[in-house]
């Protein structure tokens, strides 16, 4: 045989059609083909494969008798494979595009835990970050600001000191701030700082606030006052403690 009808003589093979000095010399072939092991062991159960076929496209039956060919029966059980493949193609298909589906799925719900407003949130998962849930489980010190600033802290006495929530509103950037504590004897810490984007926060078309904390060493009976203030020295909200 020729390596070419070597590759071809699977199915005859498996069907047992093969002349015996051919099969003998396809066995041999085997040993050193994995692409033809493969393949017949794809085409095991032969029997059953068979069971089911009927006629495929446009093979018809030798004189009308039902009965086939080993020619055609070897081409029809290379149909019935190749068809098997197909659909175990398909199969895969699906099931890659169901996976993307989940990961994305998946990206989305991890958006929505992160606490973006608006997205769904778990049981038992806060929707607002750490200075936000700070001040809204507390009691507010209302503060005075500057022409169109509101805003309050919370505060809460620590073994090292005060945490310091803050709400803030009707500021505009580009600005950066800080959080200033002034003890009594007129001592100044900063609790913490950040930078007031263009947009702003609580003003029109910008209305949420901003909500940042911090803390300071000392504890609220040494503290006079906290201050929200410009880097260039302008002071924005005082709350008096």
């Amino acid at each position: 045989m020729t390596s070419q009808v070597e590759h071809t003589d699977v199915g005859a093979y498996a069907l047992g059609i093969l002349e015996e000095p051919d099969r003998t010399a396809f066995s041999n072939h085997l040993a050193a083909c994995p692409s033809c092991t493969a393949e017949l062991q794809e085409l095991s159960g032969v029997a059953g494969a068979l069971a089911g076929i009927g006629p495929l496209g446009d093979e018809r039956d030798d004189a009308d008798t039902g009965d086939r060919g080993p020619a055609e029966v070897v081409n029809l059980l290379r149909r019935r494979k190749a068809a098997d493949r197909r659909a175990r193609r398909g199969t895969f298909v699906i099931g890659a595009a169901a996976a993307v589906t989940l990961v994305a799925g998946g990206i989305a719900a991890g958006t929505s835990i992160s606490g973006e407003k608006g997205g769904s949130v778990p049981v038992g998962h806060s929707a607002h970050g750490p200075a936000e849930d700070a001040y809204r489980s507390g009691t507010p010190l209302a503060g005075t600001g500057a022409p169109g600033v509101t805003g309050g802290l919370v505060l809460e006495t620590k073994g090292w000191g005060t945490h310091a929530a803050l709400e803030l509103r009707g500021v505009k950037g580009p600005l950066e701030c800080e959080l200033v504590a002034v003890s009594r004897t007129g001592e100044r810490r900063v609790v913490t700082g950040w930078a007031v984007p263009e947009r702003g926060y609580g003003v029109p078309g910008s209305p949420e606030p901003l909500y940042v904390h911090g803390g300071v060493a000392w504890g609220p009976a040494g503290i006079d006052r906290f201050e929200v203030r410009t880097t260039g020295g302008d002071t924005l909200l005082t709350v008096t403690v």
